[in-house]
């Protein structure tokens, strides 16, 4: 008996890109009943609703003003930490929000920043920041606290908390969660053993060059893995 598949009428738009980024995010086992994807659209963002990711769809999006003073009816408390991104980085398009275990081991065992340990690293940054304040970011300004931790980098491990990556696009911010995890696991096997070996300046600035093309092959890669439209 053949299955019916739906067909979503937003396939291949921002809405869709969120939505299958969430999906995706939620098939990696990256978060469990928390964690959101939002996109810069305009003046606004677009951000999962507070519930499970592995059933966002483009019809329970939420639409905020960038600069709103109150969140609306039904956003997640959490979409301050997203908005205090878009305002303080103009370059960013979206954000994922997650809480791999192993950004919660390593917040909790570091401070200041966690260099790359292997080339993909780099794209997250030259190094990641540890944000030391474990609070829930419900308020404009907790948010904004870890958005100056952020920097200029592309992820932030948030103690207790845990994590944030930025892209251009939704996939990309994915992606670059699913690089934080790896880069986390990479740090703890490296402490067991005894020695950590980063990678060099010269070797981050070419790894970051070739950055785009790169995040493009495994954002499809991860893709593939989850976040299809259910049937």
């Amino acid at each position: 008996m053949s299955r019916r598949t739906t067909v979503d009428p937003h396939a291949g738009t921002l809405p869709a890109e969120v939505a299958v980024a969430a999906r995706t995010l939620a098939a990696l086992g990256l978060v469990s009943a928390f964690g959101h994807v939002s996109a810069r659209h305009g003046d606004h963002i677009l951000i999962t609703p507070p519930a499970d990711l592995a059933d966002a769809c483009t019809d329970t999006l939420l639409s905020i003003a960038l600069d709103t003073e109150a969140l609306p009816a039904g956003a997640p408390g959490e979409a301050w930490a997203h908005l205090a991104v878009y305002r303080a980085r103009p370059d960013v398009g979206a954000v994922a929000r997650a809480t791999p275990e192993s950004a919660f081991a390593v917040g909790g065992t570091a401070s200041g920043t966690i260099p790359p340990l292997h080339g993909q690293g780099a794209l997250l940054g030259e190094a990641v920041p540890v944000h030391d304040d474990a609070r829930l970011m419900r308020s404009a300004g907790i948010a904004e606290g870890a958005a100056h931790t952020l920097g200029h980098a592309d992820a932030v491990i948030l103690r207790g908390n845990g994590a944030l990556t930025t892209g251009a696009t939704p996939g990309h911010a994915v992606a670059r969660m699913w690089l934080l995890d790896t880069t986390c696991r990479l740090h703890l096997a490296a402490r067991r053993a005894g020695a950590i070996h980063s990678l060099t300046g010269e070797e981050i600035t070419a790894w970051r060059a070739a950055g785009p093309p790169l995040l493009d092959r495994l954002w499809a890669h991860l893709r593939s893995l989850g976040g299809q439209p259910p049937l």
